[in-house]
């Protein structure tokens, strides 16, 4: 059987950078931070005071007053990045569009956090008496999201969520190349959302250790690959792409912005929240992802690795890379666009997605900020692309995400 190509037709946004795809890619390449003091909770008593927050946001700016209320956060932010992407796809206008066979499938981390977080409070400050919002359930549910997509646009294709920590908008996507490579979809929304940026989110990170603590420079705190990293920063957002089979996409005229040639997965069988020293996992991901887009290593020319800008990840996914690419590791663009983006933990791998399609199209790759120290344990040949975009032919770009209990998937596009 041979299987149907597939290619991104739609772009959508919404994070600590932009609001929507063009203001999140001007924004990468311009280096920006979009780290801040907390302003969705009160975090003076938390060791961390800081995240990257998505920006001037209203939600009744974007949906009616009842559904406000019955749309966490989460949802919220997947439900507009989708909006756009679907838009910018065109898809609805083409007049022999079969519902039945596209699919919204959809990654999260942890979903409604702060919808379980404030009716767990509420119950608790009510001394005991339940008085759950009947919308409690329905908003929590990592799955609404995905479901709430598919009812907007009355898609009745493959639809669920994908929950693998932080590789769970990358599983999604991989997931839905599957289905349509496979002949059993015609197009799925895919991407993720997330939004923990809540007293549970942050105290519980914290306690961890996993965070900076750079309260006194937050805009700086993100420091992926540099001496002084000391942690990751919380993001929000969400980021969608449409993907759909070529020749539909063809016939309909859509724009086609890349080719989705493959995608790989792995288990670190290691520890629950550290990632294998030695970068096996990782090693291992990178690999199935090359052999599954039947690829040459040498063809890689740009990595947007996991780089979450802790001392163990960065230095773990560095040796997976010289150990698989070699020599070649050397002529690869690498760069963490979680430098400004903060990590947006299940849905890293969505906007991360959406910065390679950015690269690919625009042969430009974002710069990894924050660089101010050298680190002697990593390789000074590899090109991590510290503090400015640098102009470069991308024709094949990688993207990696890495999750709490080992998960790691990885992403392959393409220009086309």
């Amino acid at each position: 059987m041979a299987f149907k190509r597939v290619v991104v037709t739609g772009l959508g946004a919404i994070t600590p950078l932009g609001n929507n795809f063009q203001e999140y890619w001007e924004a990468l390449i311009n280096g920006v931070s979009g780290a801040g003091p907390i302003t969705l909770f009160d975090a003076a008593n938390f060791k961390t005071k800081f995240a990257c927050e998505v920006k001037n946001y209203n939600p009744e700016d974007y949906f009616e007053r009842k559904d406000v209320r019955k749309y966490d956060r989460c949802a919220q932010l997947g439900l507009i990045a989708s909006k756009e992407a679907v838009g910018d796809s065109r898809l609805l206008e083409y007049s022999e569009l079969n519902k039945d066979r596209v699919g919204v499938i959809w990654g999260s981390g942890i979903g409604g956090l702060t919808t379980f977080e404030q009716e767990v409070t509420a119950y608790v400050q009510g001394n005991g008496i339940p008085r759950f919002n009947p919308f409690f359930i329905p908003k929590m549910i990592a799955d609404m999201t995905p479901g709430l997509i598919s009812m907007e646009y009355g898609f009745r294709g493959p639809n669920y969520a994908t929950v693998s920590a932080c590789a769970s908008s990358s599983n999604s996507i991989i997931d839905s190349l599957m289905f349509i490579r496979l002949g059993k979809a015609d197009a799925i929304v895919t991407g993720g959302s997330e939004a923990a940026i809540c007293v549970s989110g942050v105290g519980g990170f914290n306690a961890l250790h996993a965070m900076s603590t750079r309260n006194d420079d937050p805009l700086t705190a993100s420091r992926p690959f540099d001496k002084d990293r000391d942690g990751f920063v919380l993001g929000e957002g969400s980021g969608a792409l449409i993907l759909e089979e070529y020749e539909h996409a063809k016939r309909r005229g859509a724009t086609i912005y890349a080719e989705v040639i493959g995608g790989g997965l792995s288990a670190d069988a290691y520890h629950m929240t550290a990632p294998h020293p030695e970068g096996l996992g990782a090693y291992n991901v990178m690999k199935n992802a090359i052999e599954d887009a039947g690829i040459s290593l040498t063809d890689i020319n740009h990595i947007n690795v996991h780089g979450t800008s802790t001392p163990l990840g960065d230095l773990a996914e560095s040796k997976a890379i010289l150990k698989l690419f070699g020599e070649h590791a050397y002529d690869i663009q690498i760069n963490s666009t979680k430098s400004m983006t903060g990590h947006l933990l299940g849905a890293a791998g969505a906007i991360e997605a959406l910065a390679c399609v950015g690269a690919i199209t625009n042969n430009i790759v974002p710069p990894t900020i924050n660089h101010f120290t050298d680190d002697e344990d990593f390789d000074p040949k590899l090109d991590f692309t510290f503090n400015k975009a640098k102009e470069k032919e991308v024709n094949y770009a990688m993207n990696n995400t890495f999750g709490f209990g080992g998960h790691n998937a990885c992403v392959i596009l393409k220009k086309i």
